[in-house]
């Protein structure tokens, strides 16, 4: 992931909590039903988890009251920290969606995070995925997704007649998907995946990797 991100996250780690709590108007929706949202990544999880993109521990949390041992991977140190203070046993690294720990697990969890990678880089990730899943492992993602081009190009419209010019600014220069370019992306490599939609912006995708791919 590249310095930008890094150093964006940086400074995004004291008031992202605030953002996620609808503390930010032009955020609000994107993070509406944001405790559910994790949760149901959280209960679709199982035995030994890989969590990309920690930021400040949420979703971390979450997972470990469920009862997971989890791994946490987060590039910045500033949200490292503090997902370190709030989750002092759990594991938290350096690294990003392709840098991580080589070990097998059970589930690869992520939450506001995959949009960061271009679709190449995404698809490169997926590849990857399958050799560190364990047989019957999955990939549970929420993230913002459009259902289309229009679909992401109407979004971008409505933040801007809000006067919304950092979301749409945000909408216009990162790496959102469409659920087609997902899917594809994820069948190709031989996963099934299924989309549940959580809010305007949101969708949690599931993708079970298939019986008989070598790993």
């Amino acid at each position: 992931m590249s310095d930008e991100f890094t150093e964006l996250f940086d400074r995004w780690s004291a008031v992202y909590d605030q953002t996620v709590a609808g503390g930010d108007v032009e955020y609000k929706d994107v993070f509406a039903s944001y405790d559910d949202i994790l949760a149901s990544i959280a209960t679709r999880s199982h035995g030994q988890v890989l969590e990309f993109g920690v930021g400040t521990g949420n979703l971390t949390k979450k997972l470990v009251e469920s009862g997971l041992h989890v791994v946490g991977v987060e590039p910045s140190h500033k949200m490292r920290e503090i997902a370190k203070r709030k989750l002092a046993t759990v594991k938290i690294i350096e690294g990003d969606f392709l840098h991580y720990p080589d070990k097998k697990v059970d589930t690869i969890v992520s939450s506001y995070a995959f949009h960061h990678l271009t679709d190449e880089k995404k698809e490169q990730a997926i590849e990857r995925y399958v050799s560190i899943l364990h047989e019957g492992g999955k990939i549970v993602f929420g993230d913002t997704v459009f259902t289309d081009k229009q679909a992401h190009e109407q979004a971008i419209l409505d933040a801007k007649g809000k006067g919304f010019d950092r979301l749409a600014k945000d909408l216009a220069t990162e790496y959102y998907p469409s659920l087609a370019t997902l899917d594809h992306i994820f069948t190709k490599h031989h996963f099934s995946v299924a989309f549940e939609r959580m809010n305007d912006f949101v969708w949690i995708m599931e993708a079970k990797k298939q019986g008989g791919v070598l790993s």
